[in-house]
Protein backbone atom coordinates (compact mmCIF):
# COMPACT_ATOMS: atom_id res chain seq x y z
CA UNK A 1 0.00 0.00 0.00
CA UNK A 2 2.97 2.03 0.93
CA UNK A 3 4.16 1.59 -2.69
CA UNK A 4 0.80 2.92 -4.42
CA UNK A 5 0.70 6.03 -2.98
CA UNK A 6 4.50 7.35 -3.48
CA UNK A 7 3.21 5.93 -7.37
CA UNK A 8 0.44 7.79 -7.24
CA UNK A 9 2.61 11.24 -5.72
CA UNK A 10 4.49 11.26 -8.71
CA UNK A 11 1.73 10.58 -11.46
CA UNK A 12 -0.07 13.99 -9.92
CA UNK A 13 2.81 15.75 -9.43
CA UNK A 14 3.98 15.08 -13.56
CA UNK A 15 0.28 15.68 -14.43
CA UNK A 16 0.53 18.92 -12.56
CA UNK A 17 3.92 20.06 -14.01
CA UNK A 18 2.57 19.40 -17.45
CA UNK A 19 -0.55 21.28 -17.25
CA UNK A 20 1.18 24.44 -15.72
CA UNK A 21 3.87 24.60 -18.14
CA UNK A 22 2.01 24.15 -21.18
CA UNK A 23 -0.22 27.09 -20.59
CA UNK A 24 -1.60 28.98 -23.36
CA UNK A 25 -0.95 32.32 -21.73
CA UNK A 26 2.34 34.00 -24.02
CA UNK A 27 5.31 35.41 -22.11
CA UNK A 28 5.50 38.57 -21.38
CA UNK A 29 8.04 40.72 -22.96
CA UNK A 30 9.70 44.10 -22.34
CA UNK A 31 9.58 46.76 -24.55
CA UNK A 32 13.01 47.90 -25.74
CA UNK A 33 13.16 51.83 -25.17
CA UNK A 34 15.80 53.63 -26.92
CA UNK A 35 16.26 55.11 -23.60
CA UNK A 36 17.51 51.98 -22.06
CA UNK A 37 21.20 52.01 -21.75
CA UNK A 38 23.35 49.27 -22.80
CA UNK A 39 25.57 48.98 -18.93
CA UNK A 40 24.88 50.16 -16.30
CA UNK A 41 26.90 50.86 -12.82
CA UNK A 42 27.28 52.66 -9.54
CA UNK A 43 30.18 54.31 -7.51
CA UNK A 44 32.45 53.88 -10.75
CA UNK A 45 35.66 55.76 -11.74
CA UNK A 46 36.51 56.37 -14.95
CA UNK A 47 40.39 57.36 -16.17
CA UNK A 48 40.61 59.81 -19.22
CA UNK A 49 44.13 59.15 -20.52
CA UNK A 50 46.03 61.05 -23.67
CA UNK A 51 48.66 58.89 -24.96
CA UNK A 52 49.04 57.06 -21.74
CA UNK A 53 48.74 60.13 -19.53
CA UNK A 54 45.89 60.38 -17.09
CA UNK A 55 44.37 63.93 -17.99
CA UNK A 56 41.13 63.38 -16.24
CA UNK A 57 39.23 60.72 -13.46
CA UNK A 58 35.77 61.19 -13.05
CA UNK A 59 33.82 59.62 -10.16
CA UNK A 60 30.12 59.37 -9.98
CA UNK A 61 27.77 57.48 -7.96
CA UNK A 62 25.92 56.00 -11.12
CA UNK A 63 26.62 55.63 -14.62
CA UNK A 64 24.56 54.42 -17.85
CA UNK A 65 26.71 53.39 -21.04
CA UNK A 66 24.99 53.95 -24.65
CA UNK A 67 26.95 51.90 -26.80
CA UNK A 68 25.04 53.36 -29.99
CA UNK A 69 25.50 56.81 -29.15
CA UNK A 70 29.26 56.26 -27.91
CA UNK A 71 28.41 58.18 -25.07
CA UNK A 72 28.14 57.56 -21.39
CA UNK A 73 25.91 59.74 -19.09
CA UNK A 74 27.23 60.04 -15.00
CA UNK A 75 24.73 61.47 -12.09
CA UNK A 76 24.70 61.35 -8.90
CA UNK A 77 27.57 63.34 -7.56
CA UNK A 78 29.51 64.03 -10.03
CA UNK A 79 33.44 64.81 -9.40
CA UNK A 80 36.32 65.04 -11.95
CA UNK A 81 39.73 65.67 -11.04
CA UNK A 82 41.72 67.13 -13.91
CA UNK A 83 45.44 66.42 -14.28
CA UNK A 84 48.48 67.97 -16.27
CA UNK A 85 51.28 66.36 -18.95
CA UNK A 86 53.35 65.32 -15.44
CA UNK A 87 49.76 63.57 -13.75
CA UNK A 88 49.61 66.44 -11.02
CA UNK A 89 46.22 67.64 -9.96
CA UNK A 90 45.00 71.19 -11.02
CA UNK A 91 41.60 71.20 -10.68
CA UNK A 92 38.44 69.67 -9.61
CA UNK A 93 34.97 70.26 -10.86
CA UNK A 94 31.87 68.60 -9.09
CA UNK A 95 28.56 68.71 -11.06
CA UNK A 96 25.47 66.85 -11.02
CA UNK A 97 25.40 65.32 -14.33
CA UNK A 98 27.79 64.49 -16.69
CA UNK A 99 27.61 63.12 -20.56
CA UNK A 100 31.13 61.78 -21.58
CA UNK A 101 31.46 61.51 -25.45
CA UNK A 102 33.19 58.37 -25.61
CA UNK A 103 35.35 58.73 -29.16
CA UNK A 104 36.80 61.93 -28.04
CA UNK A 105 36.34 61.90 -24.33
CA UNK A 106 34.60 65.76 -24.39
CA UNK A 107 32.64 65.96 -21.36
CA UNK A 108 29.81 68.14 -20.51
CA UNK A 109 28.68 68.68 -17.04
CA UNK A 110 25.69 70.47 -16.19
CA UNK A 111 23.65 71.07 -13.16
CA UNK A 112 25.16 73.52 -10.12
CA UNK A 113 28.52 72.99 -11.70
CA UNK A 114 31.81 74.11 -9.83
CA UNK A 115 35.50 74.01 -10.65
CA UNK A 116 38.30 74.86 -8.25
CA UNK A 117 42.01 75.18 -9.35
CA UNK A 118 44.39 74.16 -6.91
CA UNK A 119 45.72 78.07 -7.07
CA UNK A 120 42.31 79.06 -5.94
CA UNK A 121 40.25 80.26 -8.54
CA UNK A 122 36.46 79.04 -8.32
CA UNK A 123 34.21 78.85 -11.34
CA UNK A 124 30.62 78.85 -10.99
CA UNK A 125 27.74 77.79 -14.05
CA UNK A 126 25.01 75.69 -14.70
CA UNK A 127 26.97 74.47 -17.81
CA UNK A 128 30.46 73.66 -18.36
CA UNK A 129 32.24 72.11 -21.61
CA UNK A 130 35.79 70.26 -21.64
CA UNK A 131 37.86 69.42 -24.90
CA UNK A 132 39.59 66.88 -24.49
CA UNK A 133 41.93 67.18 -27.15
CA UNK A 134 42.64 70.78 -26.61
CA UNK A 135 42.34 70.63 -22.65
CA UNK A 136 39.51 73.73 -22.60
CA UNK A 137 36.83 74.12 -20.22
CA UNK A 138 34.29 76.49 -21.90
CA UNK A 139 30.78 77.65 -21.25
CA UNK A 140 28.35 79.85 -23.57
CA UNK A 141 25.97 80.10 -20.05
CA UNK A 142 26.37 82.88 -17.17
CA UNK A 143 29.06 82.19 -15.02
CA UNK A 144 30.38 83.52 -11.67
CA UNK A 145 34.22 83.68 -10.92
CA UNK A 146 35.77 84.12 -7.38
CA UNK A 147 39.82 84.49 -6.43
CA UNK A 148 41.28 84.37 -3.63
CA UNK A 149 42.12 88.25 -3.77
CA UNK A 150 38.62 88.31 -2.92
CA UNK A 151 37.15 89.59 -6.66
CA UNK A 152 34.11 88.41 -7.85
CA UNK A 153 33.28 88.71 -11.47
CA UNK A 154 30.57 87.65 -13.16
CA UNK A 155 29.71 87.37 -17.14
CA UNK A 156 28.26 85.63 -20.21
CA UNK A 157 30.02 83.18 -22.20
CA UNK A 158 34.02 81.54 -20.33
CA UNK A 159 37.39 80.11 -21.81
CA UNK A 160 39.97 78.37 -20.03
CA UNK A 161 42.72 75.90 -19.57
CA UNK A 162 41.65 73.42 -17.49
CA UNK A 163 43.65 74.08 -15.02
CA UNK A 164 42.06 77.65 -14.68
CA UNK A 165 45.17 79.58 -15.04
CA UNK A 166 44.48 81.32 -18.48
CA UNK A 167 40.79 82.30 -18.85
CA UNK A 168 38.72 84.85 -19.79
CA UNK A 169 35.08 86.02 -19.48
CA UNK A 170 33.62 86.56 -22.72
CA UNK A 171 30.88 89.38 -21.65
CA UNK A 172 32.23 90.40 -18.38
CA UNK A 173 31.26 92.75 -15.62
CA UNK A 174 31.96 92.29 -11.59
CA UNK A 175 33.40 94.08 -8.24
CA UNK A 176 36.91 93.89 -7.15
CA UNK A 177 38.57 94.14 -3.85
CA UNK A 178 41.78 96.45 -5.94
CA UNK A 179 42.14 99.71 -6.69
CA UNK A 180 42.63 101.29 -9.72
CA UNK A 181 44.03 104.52 -11.13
Amino acid sequence: MLIKCKSYNYVITFVYLLLVSCSSEAILELPLDKKTPDQESWDVTIILTDKGIMRAKIQSGHLEKYNEKSFVFLDKNVLVDFFDNEEDHTSILTSDYAEVNQKSNDMKASGNVIAISDSGITLYSDILIWNAEEEKLYTNEKIMITTLEKDTLYGVGFESNSNLENWKILNPSGVSGKEFK
